[in-house]
C-alpha cells in the first residue's frame, strides 16, 4: 500500500509490457498482461499517495484496518484485498474529472485483455496495439500528477510510445471529421426541402429535449448543423462554505436535428463541447449527500 513502491512496481511492469510488444505478436500475450498490471499499480500509487484506505476493498474491514495504521486488531497482511483495475480506474476518474482521457467503456478492451491472458491465456493479438494504446493514453495524466518524469518511465521507449499515440490521435480526427460530414448529410436529407419557417418549427419541437440522460444535461449547438444539442454529463462541485461553484463535466453530445453523436473520446476534438460548464443559479447541495452547513453567523445572531 506504498505509493512510491507501487510507482516502481508499474515501472517494471512496464518497462516488460513495452519489451514483450517490440517482440511481435508471438509475444503479444505478455505485452498486454503486463501493461495491464502496471496500469492498475500506477492508479493504485496515485490513489495510495492520497490514503492508503483508497486501495482497498471497503467490504474487507481487516484492509481497512491495516490501511489506517490499526493493523494489530487485524489479520496479516498477506490477507489483504485490494481493489482491481476497473476499480482503481472508476476512483482515479473520480478525482481527476476530465484529466483521464478513457473512460469506463474504452478502459474495457485492456482491462479484458489483461484477465484473458491471465485466467483463461486467451487475447486477441490483432487488438494488441490498440489495447496498448488504451494503456498509454491512461498512464500519461497520472505520470503528471504523481510528477513522474516520463522520459525515466518510458525509458527507451518513449519514441514507440509517442507513435502509438500519434497515430491514435490522428485516427480519432479522422473519425470526429467523418461524424461531422454523416450529420450534415442527415440534416440535409431530413431538412433540405422545407423553407426556413417549416424547419424552424420542426426543429424547435424535436430538439426540445436531451435525448442522451446523465446527472445533468445543458444545451449547446450543434457542430454539425447549429441546431440544439444537447450535453450530458456529471456534476461537480467544488469549493468551500459560501463560495462554491456548481459545473458539469461533459461525457456526451448529441443532436436530434442530424443524430450527431460524439462520445467522451471525440469530444476534445469539438471545442467548447468538451469543456467543464459553470451551471449558475445551481444549488451546490442538490448535488452532494451532506446536508447545508450550519450558517453559525446567523445563529449568533438570533
Amino acid at each position: 500500500m506504498d505509493a512510491k513502491q507501487l510507482k516502481h512496481s508499474s515501472h517494471r511492469w512496464m518497462n516488460a509490457a513495452l519489451a514483450a510488444f517490440v517482440e511481435g505478436p508471438e509475444s503479444y500475450d505478455f505485452a498486454v498482461h503486463h501493461a495491464g498490471v502496471a496500469t492498475e499499480h500506477l492508479l493504485k500509487a496515485y490513489l495510495a499517495g492520497i490514503h492508503p484506505a483508497l486501495i482497498v476493498d471497503g467490504r474487507h474491514f481487516d484492509s481497512l484496518l491495516h490501511a489506517t495504521g490499526l493493523g494489530s486488531h487485524a489479520g496479516p497482511l498477506t490477507k489483504i484485498k485490494t481493489i482491481g483495475l476497473a476499480e482503481a480506474h472508476e476512483r482515479v476518474i473520480k478525482l481527476l474529472p476530465r484529466k483521464i482521457p478513457i473512460d469506463k467503456k474504452a478502459l474495457g478492451p485492456l482491462a479484458d485483455a489483461r484477465n484473458g491472458v491471465a485466467h483463461s491465456a486467451i487475447h486477441d493479438s490483432s487488438q494488441a496495439e490498440a489495447v496498448f494504446t488504451v494503456c498509454l493514453r491512461l498512464v500519461d495524466p497520472v505520470l503528471e500528477e504523481l510528477k513522474v518524469d516520463p522520459k525515466g518511465y518510458w525509458g527507451p521507449y518513449l519514441v514507440l510510445h509517442d507513435k502509438l499515440v500519434d497515430e491514435q490521435v490522428r485516427q480519432e480526427r479522422v473519425a470526429a471529421e467523418a461524424l461531422l460530414v454523416k450529420a450534415r448529410s442527415v440534416f440535409e436529407q431530413r431538412f433540405g426541402h422545407m423553407s426556413g419557417k417549416e424547419r424552424e418549427v420542426v426543429l424547435a419541437a424535436i430538439t426540445s429535449q436531451p435525448v442522451i440522460t446523465m446527472s445533468k444535461e445543458v444545451p449547446r449547438e450543434c457542430p454539425a448543423c447549429g441546431s440544439q444539442g444537447w450535453v450530458a454529463g456529471v456534476v461537480n462541485v467544488q469549493g468551500v462554505v459560501n463560495h462554491t461553484v456548481v459545473y458539469l463535466v461533459p461525457y456526451a453530445f448529441h443532436c436530434a436535428a442530424c443524430d450527431l453523436e460524439i462520445e467522451t473520446k471525440l469530444l476534445r476534438y469539438f471545442g467548447d463541447l468538451d469543456y467543464d460548464m459553470e451551471l449558475f443559479g445551481e444549488a451546490p447541495y442538490d448535488y452532494l449527500s451532506d446536508e447545508p452547513p450550519v450558517d453559525e453567523d446567523f445563529y449568533r445572531g438570533r
